[in-house]
């Protein structure tokens, strides 16, 4: 008589090991955020608080954790716009998706040149457009049903928007970090539908010493 074998079920983490996961995961997010491609596991482990060797048995290489990390961002992002389908308000639904999606690129600048190194970055991105595409078209199309969103915006405009929030954010980064919530709100004022009330600027515009020193940032001297 054959005796069939299969193999035992992969056992789940332990919760030691989940968290040390998360905690990882969470720290190269905020280093790659912070200083791009110059991180390494070595100071994942450390700003994580777990021993070097922790990570290495999870990831092989950095490249495995930028996966990582970007798998994580794109259902993070999933999330979001399955919250925002589900609101009972169209337009705020609408609202907090474009608010996270501008509050997520400035914080992760340096991030989004770490995945440009992937080698199959370019993959990578199409897989998320195909994954939230259709979520985002229906809260687009469901405030626009609703009367709160111009008729003539289509889903192809909300990232052209978010991204024109993110080059503020960018520029006025090293100066105030704050700055890009004013053009968002300005941004939403001028898609909204006429009958929805205007957001309020909560945020100041840049000073001119500000801009100056922004300009500066952005354009350090040349070295002689």
């Amino acid at each position: 008589m054959n005796h069939v074998t299969t193999a035992p079920p992969p056992r789940r983490l332990r919760a030691d090991a989940a968290r040390n996961q998360q905690r990882i995961i969470a720290a190269a997010r905020e280093l790659f955020a912070d200083r791009g491609l110059e991180v390494t596991l070595d100071d994942v482990a450390e700003r994580a608080g777990v021993g070097v060797g922790t990570v290495y048995r999870r990831f092989a290489n950095k490249q495995e954790l930028i996966s990582e990390v970007f798998d994580t961002m794109v259902t993070e992002l999933a999330g979001a716009v399955d919250t925002a389908l589900h609101h009972a308000d169209p337009w705020e639904g609408l609202v907090d998706l474009f608010e996270y999606s501008c509050r997520h690129i400035a914080v992760n600048r340096g991030f989004g040149e770490v995945i440009l190194e992937l080698h199959d970055s370019m993959d990578r991105f199409c897989v998320m457009k195909d994954r939230i595409r259709p979520g985002m078209t229906a809260v687009i199309q469901r405030a626009k049903d609703a009367g709160a969103l111009q008729p003539e915006i289509e889903a192809g405009d909300f990232f052209a928007l978010v991204n024109m929030v993110d080059g503020i954010a960018g520029f006025a980064r090293p100066v105030n970090p704050d700055v890009w919530e004013r053009y968002m709100a300005l941004i939403l004022n001028g898609v909204r539908g006429d009958g929805v009330p205007r957001m309020p600027l909560t945020q100041p515009p840049l000073t001119e010493d500000e801009v100056e020193r922004a300009k500066a940032a952005a354009c350090p001297p040349r070295k002689r």
